[in-house]
C-alpha cells in the first residue's frame, strides 16, 4: 500500500516520484504528477504519521497533500483479520478553483479512481 511509485501505474496519466527515499516513515515526501508533458500539475504529499502493522495491531499511514492545486489529507489503515487484512482508505480533498458545489462529483470520481487503484495494489 505504501510503495508510492506503484500508485503511479494505477491512475491514468500519473507518475509518482519519492523524494525522501524508502522505506516509508514520517517525513517521507513524494509527488504525484498528473498530466501530459507540460500540461499537468504536481500533487506533493508528506507522510505525517506512520505506524506499520504488527502482530495484532493495525497499521496506519496519514498523508498531508500540500500542492497548489490539490490540498487535503488521506489515511490508509490496514487492519488484521482472521484470513488476512482489511484496508480502509479515506481521502479528504479540495481542488483549487473548484466551487464547493462540485464536491459530490469530485467525491464520486475519487471513489472510483481509488477503488480501482486499491484493487490493483492488492492483486499481488
Amino acid at each position: 500500500m505504501t510503495d508510492w511509485e506503484r500508485h503511479g501505474g494505477t491512475v491514468p496519466l500519473t507518475s509518482v516520484t519519492v523524494r525522501a527515499g524508502m522505506p516509508t516513515r514520517a517525513g517521507t515526501l513524494f509527488v504525484a504528477r498528473t498530466g501530459v508533458g507540460p500540461l499537468g500539475f504536481d500533487d506533493p504529499m508528506e507522510v505525517v504519521r506512520w505506524t506499520p502493522p504488527a502482530a495484532g495491531r493495525a497499521g496506519l499511514c496519514r498523508l498531508e497533500k500540500r500542492g497548489s492545486v490539490v490540498r487535503g489529507r488521506a489515511s490508509i489503515e490496514v487492519c488484521p483479520t482472521g484470513s488476512g487484512s482489511h484496508v480502509i482508505w479515506v481521502e479528504e480533498l479540495r481542488v483549487r478553483l473548484l466551487p464547493r458545489w462540485f464536491d459530490p462529483l469530485l467525491a464520486t470520481a475519487g471513489r472510483r479512481v481509488f477503488a480501482r487503484e486499491l484493487g490493483f495494489l492488492l492483486e499481488d
